[in-house]
């Protein structure tokens, strides 16, 4: 290895020369800071300013830089030296955009810079350049299971694009829902009436691709392993089981409707008549296969009449039925209503519905609908009920505020998806033996047999950014699963799932990290000497990445690992880290600030900020000039999972003032985007009281906040009145003992 030979480059553009004495952050660099090569520059930036740290790294040997000029998120490209370990220090977005331009400010906006420029020099030589797990795994093939519209697209995406697929599928043939399906609502324009499913020349695509190998009438047995080394039992209709190895996953194991039975107020269950979306499929399809037109289910008289009732058994805030909307319903009864109307305009259709939603093609289908006579009313409806061959439907008219009724001979109860996700690893074992559920992959993760789920049974993923990751890296839900949709929908959501599939394999070829730090080469590193087997980070761990050997000694399993560094967080006694952030590389910034004495009057608070969403939002605080207290001093982190309470231990008995940590939101809407980050960094903070007592301290000296990165406006007005109240406690009492 490398003799270290450090270097901090000063940059004096956009403004920083102007408000600030770079000269004197380069001597607090040299004489503080100890780096060996000092250099300041007009433009970092540019073209000259990245050839000189270039010339420097091949001529002087430099191996560890130090960069004060903009926010670490800005100017990636300029500043990419993969062959050197890398830090900035903020000094535009940070210092000078958050700070008055007046010259009474100037000496404590200049001590801001100068502190950040002695936490940069810090960190820099507490960091070791990532050299990528050493473990590096190389299967490519891709693993769908479920043989729908989701698992075929994903399938032939992902072998167009030039990798193997194992297709298994639990039924004897391919297609799904979509091959119970007479025809589709559609996905292109005019959107004048149904439209062919596509599954068939899909079907054909598929098993005549050489790229794609499918198991019918088989299921998954079991599934170990990691991203580019998992291994796949399947077991195949006879009980016999094949061993597939693979490196990414995909779950398209769809949906399965909601039970009609438990709608007896609507008539589920008591007649024939009364049937759910997908049993209105079957009746045309029937009807098509011997020429003839539908008829009614309980005698095979002629259908004059169908009502579609909307939200069946959905969009219920009580508790008893689904909660949420299945997103496809009211288009798929517009196309089921242009069944009967395309067949016999005479026969009358009527939609009754709360909510019209018509995703993907705005109002033109339903444009069509009525165009071609279908009957739309905004209806709620109390009571379906079943007299011989005929069924009464009883709704409130919420247009004309009174009572209604409609006699059909044909009732479509739009009743909505329900995830098949397989167990539920959060909900009791008790009701999950009363739920009878089916395992769809069988993991070996110590955390349970299958993806973790949202409340509601869906697959559990970051919603806005990162949709189609799960909690198990490599292993990604497309489709229903993962939320409600129509075939359209379910199309697109495949095609992103097998993308996402796709650079899983990639990187862990390579020894890389997945979302959201996608491309990260450290790793987790425990110093096993000092374990004290307390099992904290096998299982905080958000993604099981973390296993036991035979002693108890926790083993990292890299290419599950999402590098949230949660687990050093955890470790009571921080013998876990990564060559680029360690308990050491943000200590030393702690201890590296230049700390004013208790009779200054210049307080000193430690923002530790979410590199996901605070450390954006402040950025973009900067950006707006919106600005916020000189008396902080933010640090980014991976998550707030990662933060090891010695780090608040330290800055309170170094005499820092207060510290505050700006996290994304937890809960069930959560935002982190490491799941339970944010989450375990309250559950920790909120046991530091006792700690703050011991040391006589106020309880709020220390404050957890939770911060998106939309908050730019909102996080400065949180560090403003943060600094107001620290101002009001008054200053530490450690300070003369730091």
């Amino acid at each position: 290895m490398s003799e270290m030979k450090t270097a901090a480059y000063i940059c004096q553009g956009c403004g920083i020369a102007e408000r600030l004495s770079t000269k004197q952050m380069a001597v607090v660099a040299q004489k503080e800071g100890k780096m060996q090569v000092v250099r300041e520059h007009a433009f970092l930036c540019n073209t000259e300013g990245v050839q000189m740290i270039r010339d420097d790294i091949a001529r002087e040997a430099v191996t560890h830089v130090m960069i004060a000029a903009c926010s670490r998120r800005a100017k990636t490209e300029a500043f990419h030296f993969p062959e050197i370990t890398l830090t900035r220090a903020n000094i535009r977005e940070g210092v000078i955009w958050s700070q008055p331009e007046s010259d009474e400010v100037q000496e404590i906006t200049q001590e801001m810079a100068d502190d950040y420029v002695r936490m940069g020099c810090a960190e820099i030589k507490k960091m070791k350049l990532p050299q990528g797990a050493p473990n590096k795994a190389r299967n490519k093939r891709i693993l769908v299971v479920g043989g729908g519209m989701s698992g075929l697209t994903a399938a032939l995406e992902s072998a167009e694009a030039g990798y193997e697929v194992v297709v298994v599928e639990k039924q004897k043939e391919l297609g799904g829902w979509a091959a119970r399906l007479w025809k589709c609502v559609p996905a292109k324009s005019p959107y004048i009436g149904p439209a062919d499913t596509g599954i068939s020349a899909l079907i054909a695509a598929v098993t005549g691709h050489p790229r794609i190998k499918i198991h019918l009438n088989a299921t998954i047995a079991q599934t170990g392993g990691a991203p580019g080394r998992f291994q796949v039992q399947i077991a195949g209709e006879s009980g016999a089981t094949t061993t597939e190895e693979v490196g990414a996953i995909v779950q398209a194991s769809g949906f399965t409707g909601y039970d009609i039975n438990k709608l007896p107020e609507l008539g589920g269950g008591k007649s024939p008549n009364v049937v759910d979306q997908a049993g209105l499929e079957q009746l045309v399809i029937e009807a098509a296969k011997q020429g003839r037109p539908v008829r009614r289910p309980s005698d095979g008289g002629k259908v004059r009449s169908v009502a579609f009732v909307q939200c069946a058994g959905q969009r219920d805030g009580s508790g008893k039925h689904l909660p949420y909307c299945s997103g496809h319903c009211c288009n798929t009864s517009i196309k089921q209503a242009m069944y009967f109307k395309d067949a016999n305009p005479g026969t009358d259709t009527a939609v009754i519905y709360t909510d019209l939603r018509t995703p993907g093609m705005g109002e033109d289908f339903y444009r069509s609908g009525q165009n071609k006579g279908v009957t739309f009313t905004k209806g709620a409806v109390s009571e379906v009920m079943t007299d011989g061959d005929t069924c009464t439907v009883k709704f409130k008219d919420l247009i004309l505020d009174e009572e209604g009724s409609i006699e059909a001979d044909l009732v479509v109860l739009a009743t909505g998806q329900v995830p098949n996700s397989g167990v539920n690893i959060d909900i009791p074992e008790e009701e999950q033996a009363q739920a009878r559920p089916v395992s769809i992959l069988n993991l070996t993760y110590r955390q349970g047999k299958d993806l973790p789920q949202l409340k509601h049974g869906l697959t559990d993923s970051h919603f806005i950014c990162f949709p189609y990751e799960t909690r198990r890296t490599g292993i990604y839900a497309a489709g229903p699963v993962r939320r409600p949709m129509d075939m359209a929908q379910a199309v697109e959501d495949a095609t992103g799932a097998a993308l996402k599939a796709i650079q899983a394999v990639e990187n862990a070829s390579l020894g890389r990290a997945a979302h959201p730090r996608s491309g990260d080469l450290s790793f987790p590193i425990v110093r096993l000497e000092g374990c004290t087997q307390c099992k904290r980070c096998t299982v905080e761990c958000p993604f099981g990445a973390i296993d036991e050997d035979e002693k108890r000694y926790p083993v990292f399993n890299e290419s599950r690992c999402r590098r949230c560094g949660t687990c050093m967080g955890a470790c009571p006694v921080r013998v876990i880290s990564f060559e680029n952030y360690s308990p050491d590389s943000i200590g030393s910034q702690i201890k590296a600030v230049d700390m004013p004495d208790e009779f200054s009057e210049k307080p000193r608070i430690l923002v530790l900020a979410c590199e996901n969403d605070a450390y954006p939002a402040l950025d973009m605080a900067g950006m707006q000039r919106n600005v916020y207290s000189a008396f902080v001093r933010i640090i980014p982190v991976r998550c707030l999972g990662s933060v090891n309470t010695v780090w608040i231990t330290d800055a309170l008995n170094g005499g820092w003032d207060g510290v505050m940590m700006m996290g994304c939101r937890h809960g069930d809407d959560y935002q982190c985007h490491f799941i339970k980050g944010s989450e375990l960094a309250n559950y920790r903070m909120s046991k530091i009281d006792d700690t703050l007592k011991q040391l006589g301290l106020e309880t709020e000296r220390v404050t957890t906040c939770q911060v998106a990165i939309t908050d730019s406006a909102r996080v400065a007005q949180l560090i403003n009145d943060y600094a107001a109240k620290i101002a009001e406690i008054g200053m530490s009492p450690m300070k003369g003992f730091a």
